[in-house]
C-alpha cells in the first residue's frame, strides 16, 4: 500500500539552530510552507502554474505541536497530509519524522488552515479549491476523510 502522505525530506542546518543549538520554532512552520510548495511543484504544476497567476492560497492559521527537540544534522521527514477539504478552504497536518538509521521518531506536529482566493490584491476574494488541486491531494487524505461529499 501507497503511504497516505506527502514527504519532504530535510537535513538540519547550523543556520537553523539558536544558541542553544536547537532548532529554533519558526523553521518548522518554514518547512511546513515549503513541502506545501514542493507538493505542487511535484503533484499538481498546473496548480502552481494558477499561482503564478491569479490564484492565492492564503495561510489563515498555522500551528505546530513539539514533542522533542531536534539539533543540526537531524535528518527529518515532513509528512503532509489533507485533514480538511471544503468549498474555498483545505486543512494540511504535518508530521515531522526524525530518521536516524532506519528508526523513526515523531517529534512534532503541525497543521495549516488555507483558502483559495483569487483577482487583484485590491479586489482578492474567495475561489473555490482548483480541481486539480484536489485530485492532486486525494492520495494524501487523512484516513477516514471523505472528498466524495464536496458539492459543485
Amino acid at each position: 500500500m501507497a503511504d497516505d502522505y506527502f514527504e519532504y525530506r530535510h537535513m538540519v542546518g547550523f543556520e537553523e539552530t539558536n544558541l542553544v543549538g536547537n532548532v529554533y520554532y519558526v523553521n518548522y512552520l518554514r518547512w511546513q510552507g515549503r513541502c506545501r510548495e514542493m507538493f505542487l511543484q511535484q503533484k499538481a504544476p498546473d496548480v502552481l502554474a494558477e499561482v503564478q497567476d491569479d490564484l492565492k492560497l492564503f495561510t489563515l492559521k498555522v500551528d505546530c505541536e513539539f514533542f522533542a527537540e531536534i539539533t543540526a544534522f537531524d535528518e527529518l521527514s515532513i509528512r503532509m497530509r489533507l485533514s480538511e477539504l471544503g468549498q474555498t478552504q483545505l486543512e494540511f497536518t504535518f508530521d515531522y519524522v526524525k530518521v536516524t538509521d532506519g528508526a523513526e521518531v515523531l517529534i512534532a506536529r503541525g497543521r495549516q488552515r488555507i483558502a483559495c482566493m483569487r483577482g487583484p490584491n485590491t479586489n482578492t476574494v474567495p475561489s473555490r479549491i482548483p480541481e486539480g488541486l484536489a485530485r492532486a491531494l486525494e492520495p494524501y487524505t487523512t484516513r477516514g476523510l471523505a472528498l466524495s461529499g464536496r458539492t459543485a
